[in-house]
């Protein structure tokens, strides 16, 4: 003969389990999804403008990179620098907006623009600090980056790997090995001197 469980079992209404005597939430519930983001990888980029390219027919249905919502910028020290909006979790394009056309998509972490909304006024091309925001003569509105709703084309057609679409956890990951290297170049280099001098 079986002897009855005296745990009881999760309420699939309150979410609550037990453990022990204590009683713990249940979390598996309520875990949001995994915010992704655009990674520019500046060693990889040659400047070749492809990027430019399938945002523009992906968004205007034409090949024209001035109506582009990522832009590649030239530098001296670089090929190419793509420069697009950073979905920033409190926008200043969406601060000074007067109708509110701009708004942020905490879910997917997007900053979208209403173009119903939008009168082409371009005071968020002056607020935003990155440059992001783009007036398109044609239409007379304001376009920026809308990661094409989680499924960017520019990452998708980049040849050399310089646009990915990745979580957002690998981009901290990337940023705490990168200042690790720079730390431990910075122990090693005057170690490096000293012994070099003896």
């Amino acid at each position: 003969m079986k002897r009855a469980s005296r745990r009881k079992k999760p309420s699939p209404s309150t979410g609550w389990h037990p453990i022990g005597k204590r009683w713990q939430k249940d979390c598996r519930r309520r875990v949001p999804p995994v915010a992704k983001a655009l990674k520019i990888d500046l060693e990889k980029c040659v400047g070749c403008r492809t990027c430019e390219m399938v945002c523009s027919a992906k968004h205007t249905n034409t090949i024209n990179p001035y109506r582009s919502c990522i832009k590649v910028v030239r530098e001296k020290e670089w090929e190419g620098v793509p420069m697009t909006c950073a979905q920033c979790e409190d926008p200043q394009c969406g601060a000074v907006c007067p109708v509110k056309a701009i708004t942020r998509d905490d879910k997917m972490g997007i900053v979208r623009i209403d173009f119903d909304k939008c009168i082409g006024c371009r005071m968020c091309v002056a607020a935003c600090p990155f440059g992001a925001m783009n007036f398109d003569a044609v239409v007379k509105k304001v376009s920026k980056c809308d990661l094409c709703e989680g499924d960017p084309e520019c990452a998708k057609f980049c040849f050399y790997r310089a646009l990915t679409y990745v979580d957002e956890s690998e981009l901290a990951t990337d940023k705490r090995r990168a200042a690790a290297k720079k730390l431990s170049d910075t122990v090693r280099k005057p170690a490096e001197t000293a012994a070099a001098a003896k």
